[in-house]
């Protein structure tokens, strides 16, 4: 979105304007939805990430200070959920996904009466290259984090020096390292 029809995007947004907030869902969704899909590995709980972020994004909109770079600020946002989710999972590792297959085969989701089956093929061919999201889990939390937002985010680094409060080489380092170490475990398919 061009930096003019942004700063009116927000100052609508920050009105209370339903416009403002579809406009923002519009033009950041996909790209939140892909990193909070390769974050989780689960469309459900992406989607449910993202409806989330919408919530979050009218309570904490007011204090969004136009000074700043939005994206960033927005990803940031994106990035601490994620980090919450990870937390949550750690802490409570009983708790049932509704994506999670049974020894069906099925997912909790399926059985549920009336479920909507809306799958995008981008996106069913992107969950089935699970191998790369079972070698990102073996990374520590921030450089997975970095590179879900590089990658999957469209992120710079620089925007990612933003996001993470670090200066540019921690930031290109940690996603060369994590990168290699994904080449590695990957058998050298990722370049």
């Amino acid at each position: 979105m061009e930096p003019k029809r942004l700063r009116a995007t927000i100052a609508s947004a920050q009105a209370g304007s339903a416009e403002g907030y579809q406009a923002l869902l519009e033009a950041y969704g996909p790209r939140l939805y892909g990193y909070f899909f390769r974050a989780t590995a689960s469309h459900h709980d992406a989607e449910d990430m993202l409806s989330e972020l919408m919530l979050r994004l009218i309570r904490q909109m007011k204090n969004y200070d136009d000074r700043g770079r939005f994206e960033p600020w927005l990803f940031r946002i994106a990035a601490n959920m994620v980090r919450d989710r990870i937390r949550r999972m750690k802490s409570n590792p009983g708790a049932v996904s509704l994506s999670a297959e049974s020894d069906s085969g099925q997912s909790l989701s399926d059985q549920l009466p009336g479920a909507v089956k809306v799958v995008d093929a981008e996106m069913l061919a992107a969950e089935s290259s699970q191998e790369i999201g079972v070698a990102l889990e073996k990374l520590d939390v921030t450089t997975r984090e970095m590179i879900l937002l590089r990658y999957f985010g469209e992120m710079s680094f620089k925007e990612l020096a933003d996001i993470f409060q670090c200066p540019l080489g921690t930031v290109l380092a940690r996603v060369h390292r994590g990168l290699r170490t994904l080449r590695q475990y990957m058998g050298g398919e990722v370049k």
